[in-house]
């Protein structure tokens, strides 16, 4: 019988894991980069890396995903196949089962091609589901790296308008825009600098990880992402490579002028966002106590969005039983990952 329930998030970006007992406690969560669409080698790589921290006793293991996106796939259901298949060969496959969003946790051994279209990028579900459980009504709001996921949920169940990410951008419950790898130049086309509206260059000359390393909002242990021009991740780095947006030079302005170009980012940011979590709050006509959860390595911008619209927060850490995590990320970090590992021991 197994004594751990291990939860993979296999992104496109990175991967996840969490540790959870027994019992219920989480006992580890851990993040490791791989950037999928330049080999199946990166997965095998992170998967074997964050494998020597896992405890050295039966484990169960339960995987979700959105890597199969990436191109380096033909097409999705390429993508979950190849993935199942080199899982099934770096993890014990008896312990192995797939979530399968509202079909559940299948074994690994049993997923058949119909199968795949519920596997692809369902792990929002998996969070979404488990929050609704929880709190039973209120809008879970996911900031990631590269994506936001804004989901609605009443009555202890999701309410989600679409399942496919197709489905999902079409409803705005899919916003594809996070606090790392985002391009600056997808997040807006102007920005206020020096009191003037000043057009930005459509290039790929920074992220947003470059914006919130200016503004101090930046986990280290999430800045796993190479820069834009893959140099240096400094402070004054990032603001070069935000100055080079609008055309200009690190040297033509003061530190202070560049730290509020960051901020005007953050806010067209924010902004976006927040368009999307108050259509589907008054979709859902969500009462000023039914709270915005937080999850996510961007979740910081989840309690200020909840304040903004007049919702109490709630962290997706409060909702778990409890956790035993000393290290730089927190379960809310890798929530999927944390809900497939939770449901694990009923659902296998």
């Amino acid at each position: 019988m197994p004594h751990y329930n291990i939860g993979w998030d296999i992104g496109g970006a990175h991967l996840k894991a969490a540790v959870v007992d027994a019992d219920g406690s989480v006992l580890k969560v851990m993040q490791q980069p791989c950037p999928l669409w330049k080999g199946m080698n990166w997965l095998e790589k992170a998967v074997k890396t964050l494998q020597a921290e896992l405890p050295k006793v039966p484990c169960r293991h339960v995987v979700t995903m959105t890597g199969e996106l990436v191109d380096l796939f033909d097409h999705r259901e390429q993508g979950v196949e190849t993935i199942i298949a080199a899982l099934s060969t770096l993890l014990p496959v008896a312990d192995l089962w797939v979530y399968a969003g509202r079909l559940g946790i299948l074994s690994a051994r049993a997923v058949l091609p119909e199968h795949y279209s519920a596997i692809a990028s369902a792990n929002w579900l998996a969070s979404a589901s488990y929050a609704a459980g929880k709190l039973g009504k209120g809008l879970l709001v996911d900031i990631g790296s590269t994506t936001t996921d804004i989901i609605l949920f009443s009555e202890g169940r999701v309410q989600a308008q679409g399942l496919t990410d197709y489905q999902r951008l079409v409803s705005f419950e899919l916003v594809y825009t996070g606090i790392v790898r985002t391009a600056v130049m997808a997040v807006a086309q102007e920005v206020l600098f020096k009191a003037c509206k000043v057009g930005l260059m459509a290039e790929y000359f920074a992220t947003m990880a470059d914006v919130y390393r200016l503004t101090g909002e930046l986990n280290e242990a999430h800045d796993q992402a190479e820069s834009a021009d893959g140099g240096a991740k400094t402070v004054s780095a990032s603001a070069r490579r935000l100055a080079r947006m609008i055309g200009c030079e690190y040297a033509d302005f003061d530190f202070d002028d560049w730290r509020q170009l960051a901020f005007d980012l953050r806010a067209r940011q924010l902004d976006k966002i927040a368009q999307s979590c108050k259509s589907h709050a008054a979709r859902g006509r969500l009462l000023p106590q039914e709270p915005f959860v937080g999850a996510g390595v961007g979740r910081f911008l989840v309690k200020q969005l909840a304040a903004g619209l007049g919702h109490d927060y709630v962290d997706f850490n409060d909702l778990l039983p409890q956790t035993c995590v000393q290290s730089a990320s927190t379960p809310a970090d890798c929530a999927p990952a944390i809900a497939i590992a939770l449901s694990a021991s009923g659902a296998c």
